[in-house]
């Protein structure tokens, strides 16, 4: 099974790679990052490392044997025990449960490294996989929320209720 490591420097040639690749895939289900995104991926990284530093935010990636960054599991927003969960999967990695599994790993990660007790996610309405993710990992739908104007259904985890 692949490993979720913590973001790191040493993972940008890999997620860069991740983020190319899966461009057009990602895009049909959120809106796209933009070419400013590629153009400037290396200081985007060094932004998004200077904060996880900062604790506000805490970025993970699962990876393959070989390095392939195979997805993506970020806790963003962390305030007063809560955070939003957000993640993505390579195209090639659909349907293996690894989706699943990389939320189950974040969800502990969240309530016994990081002290978190509820996390907030969302997803597409026309995503059906990350809602089943999301269904299977526990998460309560809550509300029909506009994103990027798309609809998506709010979910919330209790993880006081998962120790």
């Amino acid at each position: 099974m692949p490993e979720l490591e913590r973001l790191a420097t040493r993972h940008a040639p890999a997620l860069l790679r991740f983020e190319r690749v899966n461009r057009a895939y990602f895009a049909r289900f959120v809106a796209d990052r933009g070419d400013d995104y590629f153009d400037e991926f290396a200081d985007r990284l060094a932004d998004l490392l200077t904060e996880q530093d900062t604790g506000r935010c805490h970025f993970h990636v699962m990876v393959d044997e070989d390095g392939t960054v195979l997805g993506r599991f970020n806790l963003v927003d962390v305030a007063d025990g809560s955070a939003e969960l957000g993640y993505r999967v390579a195209e090639r990695a659909t349907g293996r449960g690894l989706a699943r599994e990389g939320v189950r790993r974040v969800c502990a990660l969240a309530r016994d490294e990081y002290g978190l007790r509820r996390l907030v996610a969302s997803a597409a309405l026309a995503n059906p996989a990350s809602l089943a993710v999301l269904r299977r990992t526990g998460f309560v739908p809550v509300e029909e929320v506009l994103i990027g104007g798309q609809p998506c259904l709010r979910h919330v985890l209790d993880l006081t209720a998962h120790s």
